[in-house]
């Protein structure tokens, strides 16, 4: 089933799995913690695409007049900035679980000082 077949909620749920699927091997008790992040981060991904999609087909502004006696002027649209918001939310929920991804260590670069030693 393509993306744009499906509900919002199937969605919502397909993302859910994704990100589940990045911290499957954590403790339980970590996995509770973030279980709420995970559904929040997951229903702004797919909002946030909706809007895109908008914004997209109608632009960020919009032609608006008070009433039909006053010229009209363009200003941003209502779902632009609910946009913006809900994007800056989301960076900050995706940055906390960001925290919880099991991080390997580092490998060290080789910066030839080995082969340097052992060539003498």
């Amino acid at each position: 089933m393509k993306s744009d077949e499906m509900s919002k909620e199937e969605k919502i749920n397909k993302e859910i799995k994704r990100l589940n699927s990045i911290y499957k091997d954590l403790p339980k008790k970590e996995k509770a913690v973030i279980d709420g992040l995970v559904k929040r981060a997951a229903y702004m991904r797919i909002t946030l695409e909706e809007m895109e999609q908008d914004l997209n087909e109608n632009g960020f502004v919009e032609w608006f007049s008070q009433s039909e006696k006053t010229e009209p002027y363009e200003r941003e649209r209502p779902v632009a900035r609910l946009y913006n918001t809900i994007n800056k939310n989301f960076q900050g929920i995706m940055k906390q679980l960001s925290d919880f991804v099991i991080k390997e260590p580092p490998k060290p670069e080789d910066d030839g000082f080995e082969k340097f030693v052992n060539a003498r």
